[in-house]
């Protein structure tokens, strides 16, 4: 009986590295590096999305914005050195914690702040609120509310791009509880079968709505779950702005060059709970603590940026602060902004007629 067993285990393996072996390779990862220019653009841009998601924690608790509100502290990394690496034309669309992704898009923060309290200079009008912006003209196909519903439709933005023959890239995000959804495999399989360029983007900061992913999934190395449809995926460092603009540089290169999809898991850890409404009572408080101290994205590139001699103490809280009065005019251009008319509920509605 052992010896059937270990002869069934080593069939097991065999069949697996067979597997494995028949998937796609991905180009080698090359040393993290940037230049001053470069970290300084990153610091920038993720204390940007960082100042901006503060404020909105305390304008939610002031009630100038209802309903949900789910922040990104934390992530800044991920959206940061993804974006870097697209150019015009390249489309993304994301799940509901959406707010970054439209900053890291290059969308002025006051229509952002505006449409999260739902008033009529909002990017969507006010009629989206947090949940749902959207913007055609930064190529931003939206956050969406639909747990996962935004996966086929990525897939469906690489389609057309591959239809219409431009060399244009979609950048898929959802997060480590989407990522047991069905619909999320039938658009692997489609996008695998078609040779679509998209990049599926899984943020997995480990905690889904509430539960670990170790408690909610049989395979929690989220990278592998394109494997049987021979989707190559790598796990990266999503708190690290220079390996996640490394991996999306190779992601962006193999897409462009007709390889089909790609998967990466951004291993990334959010600070706040899932939503505002989360007191987040499923992990300790050390645990965060001693994440943002030991990982945090942006005092990884602080400190680069001052090892390196690219920038000084004095010249980071002029950032900060260049950032944090962005961050005030926006807040106030909201609060000043008219709510949408009513007439307003009836426009740009979808009928059957």
């Amino acid at each position: 009986m052992a010896r059937q067993t270990a002869s069934n285990s080593s069939s097991s393996r065999k069949a697996k590295a067979s597997t494995s072996s028949a998937l796609p390779k991905l180009p080698r990862a090359k040393a993290l590096k940037a230049t001053g220019e470069e970290l300084l653009e990153y610091y920038r841009e993720m204390l940007l999305m960082r100042r901006f998601e503060e404020k909105a924690g305390q304008m939610y608790g002031m009630g100038l914005i209802g309903g949900f509100c789910h922040l990104y502290i934390g992530q800044e990394a991920v959206v940061c050195g993804i974006q870097a690496a697209l150019k015009k034309g390249d489309q993304v669309i994301t799940s509901y914690r959406d707010h970054a992704h439209m900053l890291a898009c290059g969308i002025d923060p006051k229509p952002v702040m505006a449409e999260l309290t739902g008033r009529a200079t909002g990017i969507s009008k006010g009629k989206g609120g947090s949940m749902h912006m959207f913007s055609t003209e930064h190529s931003f196909y939206g956050g969406h509310g639909i747990v996962g519903a935004q996966v086929p439709l990525g897939a469906g933005l690489a389609f057309a791009n591959k239809y219409n023959g431009t060399d244009n890239v979609s950048v898929v995000y959802f997060g480590d509880g989407a990522a047991n959804q069905g619909q999320i495999y039938e658009a692997f399989n489609m996008a695998s079968l078609w040779a679509l360029p998209v990049i599926f983007v899984v943020e997995n900061n480990q905690y889904a709505m509430g539960t670990s992913v170790k408690r909610s999934s049989s395979e929690v190395e989220l990278f592998r779950r394109g494997e049987s449809f021979r989707i190559p995926g790598e796990a990266v460092d999503g708190m690290n702005v220079l390996a996640v603009k490394e991996a999306a540089d190779r992601a962006v290169a193999w897409c462009r060059e007709g390889k089909g999809p790609i998967l990466l898991e951004m291993k990334t850890y959010r600070y706040r709970g899932h939503s505002m409404s989360d007191p987040a009572k499923y992990r300790s408080k050390e645990e965060v603590q001693k994440m943002r101290a030991d990982h945090d994205p942006i005092d990884q590139v602080k400190q680069r940026l001052l090892d390196g001699k690219d920038a000084t103490e004095d010249e980071l809280k002029a950032i900060d602060k260049e950032v944090k009065a962005i961050v005030a005019e926006a807040a106030t251009f909201a609060q000043e902004s008219p709510e949408p008319d009513p007439a307003e509920l009836y426009t740009e509605v979808l009928t059957a007629y």
